[in-house]
């Protein structure tokens, strides 16, 4: 059975850059534009990982991340935020609202595939 992972991101070119490299590791990918998609997402698939960007409309994933982590059936999934937000102040509070890694864009294949393969493989 195919690892299922949650991409959450508004810029259509970094969806496709993430998934293309995702999937040709084998993972199934589930797309959303923003955070509310994402949140609307979860209950229909079983999500063995999520990644995120921080800045998008509606949701943001900030805001996600701390539904996921309220969320009881939700709690234990791994979340990787993938953003251009870089600085050592924005880092430390993903990081401490509960994601589990921080990408910072632009990113190479490798350290996403990487990242991913410490909690799913």
């Amino acid at each position: 059975m195919k690892k299922v992972i949650l991409v959450a991101d508004d810029s259509p070119t970094i969806r496709k850059f993430v998934s293309f490299s995702l999937a040709a590791k084998g993972f199934k990918i589930i797309s959303a534009t923003d955070g509310m998609e994402a949140l609307e997402k979860l209950p229909n698939y079983s999500i063995d990982l999520i990644i995120t960007d921080l800045n998008m409309p509606n949701v943001d994933g900030f805001e996600l991340i701390r539904s996921v982590r309220e969320n009881k059936n939700y709690e234990d999934i791994p979340i990787i935020i993938l953003s251009s937000l870089g600085s050592e102040k924005d880092i430390e509070r993903g990081l401490s609202i509960g994601a589990n890694s921080y990408l910072v864009k632009p990113f190479d294949p490798k350290k996403i595939n990487y990242e991913v393969s410490k909690y799913i493989s």
